[in-house]
């Protein structure tokens, strides 16, 4: 089946949907700022998301990874960026989840923004979107299964594939912050409830700090 280009939209609406609902430091983000600053914060945090994809798939469409693997250093350079980067968010993480558990609940409920990276969330999820070049590789191979290169137009088909996943992602992130919005309400009066939320959160950045650290172009 051939619709505008793509050779089997089906196959890849299940696979963008796993993808999609595959957990990352993305919207774990979005979920640990909604959680903390509440649902209009958590839509600063996902337009950041947006805005961070949109651009790894233009980048993806100009042959990134082919630079990439060009220029094994600078690939070594964005990657490392990019686990140094995950890597403080979660020892910030950590920390705002320590001070709760040492501070007053006054001080908790006056500076809920007391952790550093949970100010400005549009700034700090569009980079957490952009130090990744793993997300390059992993885009141009997924989604070059799925386009009929000898169609006329090539930028429909990828326009198509580009739309689907954007919508599962705004539909999934949609859903983390309403989630985060509704836990906000129990976690302000359970301090050791949040700071788990919180130091289990940072932890995980952690992880995806090495784990980016470790990853290869092959």
């Amino acid at each position: 089946m051939n619709f505008y280009g793509v050779t089997d939209l089906w196959t890849y609406v299940l696979g963008a949907l796993g993808i999609v609902l595959l957990p990352g430091p993305n919207s774990l983000y979005v979920l640990a700022v909604a959680t903390t600053r509440g649902v209009r914060a958590g839509y600063k945090g996902a337009l950041g998301v947006f805005l961070g994809d949109t651009i790894l798939l233009m980048l993806t469409a100009l042959g990134a990874a082919s630079l990439l693997r060009t220029y094994p250093a600078l690939f070594l350079l964005l990657k490392y960026a990019g686990a140094a980067y995950l890597t403080w968010l979660g020892c910030n993480l950590i920390w705002a989840a320590i001070r709760k558990l040492i501070g007053k609940d006054r001080a908790i409920v006056a500076t809920p923004e007391s952790a550093g990276n949970m100010q400005n969330p549009f700034r700090r999820a569009l980079f957490i979107s952009l130090l990744n070049p793993k997300a390059i590789l992993f885009l141009l191979s997924f989604f070059v299964q799925f386009i009929d290169h000898d169609y006329p137009t090539p930028a429909v088909p990828f326009l198509i594939l580009s739309a689907v996943i954007m919508v599962f992602s705004a539909v999934y992130l949609s859903a983390l912050i309403f989630l985060g919005a509704r836990m906000a309400q129990n976690f302000s009066k359970r301090r050791r409830l949040s700071a788990g939320l919180s130091g289990g959160v940072g932890w995980l950045f952690i992880w995806f700090g090495a784990k980016l650290a470790a990853a290869s172009l092959h």
